[in-house]
């Protein structure tokens, strides 16, 4: 059976469902496709359950560093009934018939593109001039041999368990690897986190790493850099054993990989609408999240940056394209935030990477602690807390920023809002923060920029 649409949609995860939303409120007439859940990975195993799990011993440890506070009691089974109650108990009937109340057809099955304008799910065939592809990615399993036999988790089992293990070893040490080793520490289990690099969050300034490092340590996480699994076997009691490439071993009830996420193409059928790949098996696109003559690539598949807010943002870019608007993707201003304790956040080029791409850069860096007044009005014995400007000399502007400190990810904004509308430095040498806030650091950087 054929059917005929405006756009069809290959995902209804914050990308496609977003984008199947705005094409559906400017008429046209939208089908989406789900193999899971509408909604996708954010709001049943990632980004909403993580940080449920991760405030209540965020909280218990702002307590104990506040004066005069004790510790509040944690208790496991309500936090993990709170979350349950936020992720629908991984039932998506209430977005489903959001979908739907827009008049939007929704097809749940495996979608595959059989053609130029030909989307095939549930024994349908989906005719149209505009597929846009939104299925995001999944976790990347390493060739660790006996991993498979021996069993592992997830970001999936890790956001969605209701008992915490007794002990995890931890593969990875990016974003997902270090909140989750947190959160389970926190609630009582014992953690070993292993990053095969030298550096955690490698991917960003590497005194990032080194301040987020000394935290885990000092929370009591066994933190090992230059830690690659070379083999991982499971004994009679059910507990894990992980061999060390270079000799050594580690153990734990669970072994957790976090190593990173991969598109998820294989079996999509874009080489049907003509479509290569990338060397990641991600659909490379131009600024308007075209991948080619009808089809647009949205969200984490596309390998951009593998943020929900950009997801998001992709599909206003997409729709905006494809109802005859102007719109280009720009993605100089991106936040992006770890939600462990203390925060860390970005935005824009590392000074590194400015001067990789043949920026002038001049950077200015501060220990908050001895720069502004916040941190000691936060918390006890405040622990590392710095963060870092990054401007391009011959423009005089902001071109990057990091902080690690608590609710960074809250006033990382303030940098993000000046590159995007690329503030000149004179400007933002005369702003006055308000006193005494984390913010004020941002405002005493420019400044330094001066000496």
């Amino acid at each position: 059976m054929s059917d005929r649409y405006d756009a069809v949609v290959i995902g209804a995860g914050p990308a496609g469902r977003g984008a199947a939303g705005q094409l559906a409120d400017a008429g046209m007439r939208v089908a989406a496709c789900e193999r899971e859940l509408v909604g996708g990975e954010c709001p049943y195993w990632a980004c909403i359950p993580s940080k449920v799990l991760l405030r209540p011993p965020e909280a218990r440890a702002d307590a104990r560093r506040a004066a005069g506070l004790g510790e509040p009691e944690q208790r496991f089974a309500e936090v993990a009934a709170h979350r349950d109650e936020l992720i629908r108990h991984l039932d998506d009937s209430a977005p489903a018939q959001a979908l739907e109340k827009k008049g939007i057809d929704l097809f749940r099955g495996e979608a595959r593109i059989a053609g130029p304008g030909r989307v095939e799910v549930a024994d349908r065939t989906l005719e149209t001039e505009r597929i846009l592809v939104a299925c995001g990615t999944v976790s990347t399993i390493p060739p660790v041999d006996g991993l498979e036999q021996a069993g592992y988790w997830t970001n999936r089992e890790a956001t969605t368990l209701s008992e915490i293990p007794e002990s995890v070893v931890v593969l990875g040490a990016g974003p997902v690897g270090i909140e989750l080793s947190q959160m389970l520490h926190r609630f009582g289990a014992q953690v070993t986190l292993l990053q095969a690099s030298e550096r955690l969050l490698p991917r960003e300034d590497h005194r990032v790493g080194e301040l987020i490092g000394e935290a885990l340590r000092q929370d009591g996480i066994d933190v090992r850099t230059g830690a690659r699994a070379a083999a991982v076997t499971r004994g009679e009691d059910g507990r894990r054993t992980v061999s060390l490439a270079g000799g050594g071993e580690v153990s734990g009830a669970v072994v957790l990989v976090a190593i990173g996420r991969r598109p998820r193409t294989d079996g999509l059928g874009l080489e049907e609408a003509g479509i290569e790949l990338g060397e990641g098996g991600e659909v490379e696109v131009d600024e308007h999240c075209r991948a080619g003559e009808g089809v647009w690539a949205i969200g984490d598949v596309n390998g951009t940056l593998p943020f929900t807010h950009v997801a998001s943002y992709q599909a206003r870019v997409a729709c905006a394209d494809i109802l005859g608007r102007e719109a280009q993707a720009d993605y100089a201003a991106i936040p992006r935030v770890v939600f462990c304790d203390p925060e860390i956040a970005a935005v824009g080029l590392s000074a590194a990477d400015a001067r990789d791409q043949g920026i002038d850069v001049v950077t200015s860096r501060l220990d908050l602690v001895d720069s502004i007044a916040r941190p000691i009005t936060y918390e006890r014995e405040p622990r590392g807390q710095e963060l870092e400007i990054v401007a391009d000399r011959a423009r005089g502007v902001l071109v990057g920023a990091w902080a690690v400190a608590p609710l960074a990810g809250e006033w990382i904004h303030q940098v993000a809002m000046a590159i995007k509308l690329r503030a000149p430095l004179e400007m933002l040498r005369d702003t006055v923060s308000q006193f005494p806030t984390y913010a004020e650091g941002f405002t005493e950087a420019v400044r330094a920029l001066e000496a």
